[in-house]
């Protein structure tokens, strides 16, 4: 049958609202485990590092496994593969509850959530971009909205539920409140039953008729069934042939292009947010203060995400929008580069108005950008093979900034290298762009 235009509202809404508790919990939670750390610490006897993998492995899991995700999704459907992660990811933490030593705990916290999570993320912006197309920017904008958003309200109730309960008791109530994966997951209705809503009111058209005597008229009823019989033959031929995996996107330029600069941008984006906090008490700032400069990140991409993806959706500006992007990363390149002469905490507080503009812009055209370039249909692929490039950027990026921070004992030269590769893969996103793709 032929695809179902977006309705670009209606019961989209409700998918956009599940697609913004999803990514809420997709990135905000991996951080916000990070406050068990210390308590975690004294029961196992185990240094910083060792806890910290735990949240290593969760990000790992969720950029690592987007092949795997895009397999099920194209064999099984978005719904029945979010409510299994629903269901990994929360009993995850409920398993973790119980875990004797830290393995135990890399392979439930780490292993299981962070799976479970995945297969949540990626299907749900894969229904969003189904239900959604002219008032799509707008949508990736408020979905990416969850991120900061459950950061700000994970960690202050991470802290409230360790308090009163214990980390074993915090791991229980977290791994509960997973389970509303599976809920944002139930939601998620393939535009396809309407059509077959549509063929069951014909058949049952035709049983009326059958029953009454109309003679000529029955003969239309007949033809209708036939059709629908027709429809069933044809979505099996299709789903037989449907590929699991789409590798035929790698032959579109402009997917490589964006997979390149993509690859470039995530080696220096994560690294200021991860290293702000102990450059500023280097300077001199106390601790709570500190803590407070990522809390004005996120107030301030709190507002950013939508309102950039209210932007990104105008006439003018949409046809452009690969362009806006590179800006979006050009403008967060400056700001590291900016930055990395702030002395003092005013200084450091004006770098967190500007870092948290730029950092809510990129991450609200990210799939805004993949979605124009590969279309609907091949997102799903699309997707997970970006996120698995992105994964090994993640896993050489952020690592490799704290090694040379301990080597230099200079925070100054990491944000100087952090910013230049983030403005190196927006001069490249629009350069080729424009020679590529815009000849």
């Amino acid at each position: 049958p032929a695809p179902v235009k977006p309705p670009d509202g209606g019961w989209g809404w409700i998918v956009l609202f599940g697609c913004f508790v999803i990514t809420g919990f997709s990135y905000a939670f991996p951080k916000a485990v990070s406050v068990y750390f210390k308590e975690l610490m004294k029961d196992f006897h185990v240094g910083y590092s060792d806890t910290a993998w735990i949240s290593s492995i969760m990000l790992a899991m969720l950029y690592g496994t987007g092949p795997v995700c895009s397999i099920m999704v194209n064999q099984f459907g978005c719904r029945p593969v979010m409510l299994i992660g629903g269901l990994l990811a929360s009993s995850g933490m409920i398993l973790a509850s119980f875990t004797t030593n830290i393995i135990e705990l890399y392979l439930t916290a780490g292993v299981l959530t962070g799976l479970g999570m995945a297969l949540n993320f990626q299907p749900s912006l894969i229904m969003l971009g189904t239900y959604f197309d002219k008032r799509r920017p707008l949508a990736n904008g408020l979905a990416a909205a969850g991120s900061p958003v459950f950061l700000s309200s994970l960690s202050p109730l991470g802290q409230v539920l360790l308090e009163k309960y214990g980390w074993r008791g915090g791991f229980l109530i977290m791994g509960g409140l997973l389970l509303n994966c599976c809920t944002c997951g139930a939601v998620m209705r393939p535009l396809d039953m309407g059509m077959k809503r549509k063929m069951e009111k014909a058949q049952d058209k035709y049983e009326a008729k059958e029953m009454l005597p109309i003679g000529g008229k029955s003969e239309e009823g007949i033809s209708t069934t036939d059709g629908t019989k027709k429809g069933k033959k044809a979505k099996k031929k299709a789903k037989k042939g449907k590929k699991l995996l789409d590798f035929s996107i790698f032959s579109n330029r402009g997917f490589i292009i964006y997979t390149i600069s993509k690859f470039i941008l995530v080696l220096g984006l994560f690294v200021p947010p991860i290293l702000l906090v102990n450059y500023a008490k280097d300077t001199g700032v106390p601790d709570t203060e500190a803590a407070f400069l990522l809390s004005i990140i996120g107030f301030i991409d709190i507002f950013a995400r939508p309102a950039c993806g209210m932007v990104a959706g105008l006439k003018w500006v949409r046809p452009h929008v690969a362009y806006l992007f590179s800006f979006s990363m050009l403008f967060n390149g400056l700001t590291d580069i900016c930055s990395a002469r702030a002395s003092n905490y005013t200084g450091l507080v004006i770098f967190c108005v500007f870092f948290g503009i730029s950092y809510g812009m990129v991450g609200a055209l990210q799939f805004e950008v993949l979605m124009a370039i590969v279309g609907s249909q091949k997102f799903s692929s699309a997707i997970g093979l970006v996120l698995l490039i992105e994964a090994f950027a993640v896993l050489i990026g952020p690592p490799s900034a704290g090694r040379l921070v301990d080597a230099l004992k200079n925070y100054e030269v990491i944000f100087y290298l952090a910013g230049s590769e983030v403005v190196l893969s927006a001069l490249f996103l629009a350069t080729a762009t424009y020679c590529c793709l815009n000849r």
